[in-house]
């Protein structure tokens, strides 16, 4: 099988190192990929990940048989659409369904349309209106940039100031939403229409500074255990969030397929939508992909094709993983510096590339997370260990990690 994967993040230098693991592949691409994986993949790029007939058109020439997205900037893009009326199956739902994750504003009408679980909120016009409606609302308040933001578009404002601070640098529509209190938990579950599977429950830690302090990021790390969720919830969450919203989708004649993940608040009155992505998250999926056991390739192939795996397989381990960014992230930050350290690190747990690149065949910072290291272990508590000690062998200028991932757990 020729496999096209788009993106060039840690979860899809996660994703890739499991394709590569498959009997059933013949060719993997990765558009653009990073300094990872080199003499193993082809890295493309000559192509703009979101231009869909670009995109498209280069995958028939190339006969890939399948594709597999990433990011969801290519899918609010249509580039699963190009490829499906090319011929080409896609992992990743379509642009009208990835508006789930697209616009806040939509999820949120959507949620409130079939009684999904959620925060009160309004939606507001742009800095103006939201610095009025976090002055009645009070704080703590959160708004959400109503729009893509890499994970960080979201401030949760603990003050008065705070939130007007907030308001006033926002450059568009947005949603404002009360503060919820209690445990974040990530649930995602392969979709198919109104089918669906889940995967071993994760916890991300988003914000920069221990202690979940600072201004949110796009994950400084994850924890995936069965343990974040009895029975009970499990089942509620199923009924109450996920059943409801793949049946809105259907009916709206924009059924979901790929990975549908649900951010949710588990809060004294059960749990609560935070927000919907289309695609996997990063870092849960490199945590996830520690205890996943099936032939990765396998499944995503059949979603892309329309199916369902009936069942897929556990290790019932704790995983962790743990993102090493540059230093001034999630703000302005260098780029360059020479990477040490990676196979020392590689030789004790996974190593994935996110912000890197190649220069003179040595990797160097190019982007705000530049590594995420990943492991599993019988315990959380012997999994920290490993990673934390692989954390140590690595080296780069401004090198920055939080110190508390999967602490107190």
């Amino acid at each position: 099988m020729r496999v096209l994967l788009i993106g060039g993040g840690a979860r899809e230098h996660a994703l890739a190192a499991r394709i590569l693991e498959s009997p059933l592949l013949t060719k993997l691409y990765w558009l653009p990929g990073n300094a990872a994986l080199e003499g193993q993949a082809e890295k493309v790029t000559n192509l703009d990940p979101c231009s869909g007939p670009e995109v498209a058109a280069w995958a028939r020439a190339q006969a890939v048989d399948l594709a597999v997205i990433g990011p969801e900037a290519p899918l609010l893009a249509g580039v699963s659409d190009c490829l499906e009326e090319a011929g080409i199956p896609c992992f990743g739902p379509s642009r009208a369904a990835a508006r789930l994750e697209g616009s806040k504003a939509f999820a949120k009408e959507l949620m409130t349309a079939w009684s999904i679980p959620t925060a009160r909120y309004v939606k507001v016009a742009g800095p103006r209106e939201a610095a009025e409606t976090v002055a009645r609302w009070g704080a703590p308040v959160v708004i959400k940039a109503d729009g893509l933001a890499a994970g960080k578009g979201v401030t949760v404002a603990m003050t008065g100031e705070e939130a007007r601070q907030a308001a006033l640098t926002l450059s568009g529509p947005a949603v404002i939403e009360e503060y919820l209190e209690g445990e974040e938990l990530s649930f995602m579950v392969l979709a198919q229409g109104r089918r669906w599977l889940p995967l071993v429950p994760s916890r991300d830690y988003k914000r920069i500074g221990a202690g979940d302090t600072g201004p949110n990021t796009g994950g400084m790390g994850a924890v995936a255990s069965f343990a974040l969720l009895g029975g009970d919830l499990h089942e509620e969450i199923g009924a109450r969030i996920i059943a409801p919203v793949l049946a809105a989708m259907a009916e709206a004649g924009t059924p979901f397929k790929g990975v549908l993940y649900a951010g949710l608040m588990l809060t004294g009155d059960g749990p609560k939508v935070l927000e919907f992505n289309a695609r996997f998250g990063d870092p849960e999926t490199q945590a996830i992909l520690q205890l996943w056991q099936d032939d990765l390739l396998a499944v995503l192939a059949e979603v892309a094709r329309g199916g369902l795996p009936e069942k897929l397989t556990w290790s019932r381990e704790e995983a962790l993983c743990l993102v090493l960014a540059s230093g001034g992230y999630p703000g302005p930050f260098r780029r360059g510096y020479p990477i040490q350290g990676l196979a020392a690190a590689a030789r004790q747990v996974k190593v994935y590339h996110g912000g890197t690149e190649l220069r003179q065949g040595q990797a160097v910072t190019a982007g705000g997370r530049v590594l995420t290291l990943a492991a599993a272990a019988e315990s959380l508590a012997l999994v920290r260990e490993r990673v934390y000690a692989a954390a140590r062998t690595v080296a780069f200028t401004d090198m920055y990690y939080r110190t508390d991932i999967g602490a107190g757990f």
